[in-house]
């Protein structure tokens, strides 16, 4: 069984790209410079970089695929989305139930369903709805008796079978990809070593009298900024008041 390659940066493969994209920008900008503290570095030597950045980017997601990904994903969220009334509407005829149930909206997987839908959890929200399913499937004269209708139950079923589906073929563009970038190691190690070469002339030129540029020239402040405009934030899923 042949060894996984090892990789020479120390950050995710598809923030590499992003960090050196950043990195391009400055190089550019003060390429006068770099020009004039080592002649290597010339308009060519930008283009020859922006290229591997390029080919990076190529192969960790190509386009039709990046597009692909982002319509599962946005469908994925819809599916999850679409849950937040029918869990409110369910939460609403536990109540009603009043003796007639002993659970409550934690007991019947309501509770952990909407901090997985929350959270953005795929995985979660799937385990949860195979309880909450099991439920409605197990109590549904009782709910039914409150108002429950079988359209309603059916959301809850047909979001599941959804939302499987989507994360499944999410699962498998991302392994085939992890496989590819597997096989282009040589490419992104090539990458972080320039991109480490223009990082390191960057703080001789900048350590000394220019802080806010040396940190156009740090790696980890790179790192920081990528993964600050990467942070997705959501919106936590209102409950039904009583």
């Amino acid at each position: 069984m042949a060894s996984l390659k090892q990789r020479s940066y120390n950050c995710k493969d598809e923030e590499l790209p992003v960090i050196c994209g950043f990195a391009a920008f400055s190089l550019k900008r003060d390429l006068a410079d770099f020009t004039s503290y080592a002649p290597k570095f010339t308009a060519a030597y930008v283009t020859d970089f922006e290229t591997k950045i390029a080919s990076v980017n190529e192969v960790i997601m190509p386009k039709s695929e990046t597009l692909e990904l982002k319509t599962i994903t946005a469908r994925l969220y819809a599916a999850m989305d679409g849950l937040t009334d029918p869990i409110n509407r369910v939460a609403g005829y536990l109540k009603l139930a009043n003796g007639g149930l002993t659970m409550n909206a934690a007991d019947f997987g309501l509770t952990l369903l909407r901090k997985n839908v929350t959270g953005r959890n795929a995985e979660g929200v799937i385990s949860s709805l195979h309880t909450v399913n099991n439920n409605l499937t197990k109590y549904a004269a009782e709910l039914g008796a409150q108002g429950l209708t079988p359209e309603l139950a059916a959301r809850f079923a047909n979001a599941g079978i959804s939302i499987a589906a989507d994360n499944q073929k999410q699962y498998e563009i991302l392994s085939y990809r992890k496989g590819i970038v597997q096989n282009n190691l040589g490419l992104f190690n090539s990458l972080y070593r320039q991109l480490t070469e223009i990082l390191r002339v960057g703080k001789i030129l900048y350590k000394a009298g220019d802080a806010a540029k040396l940190q156009d020239y740090t790696f980890n402040a790179l790192l920081k900024q990528v993964r600050i405009v990467s942070r997705q934030t959501t919106a936590p899923i209102p409950e039904a008041t009583a």
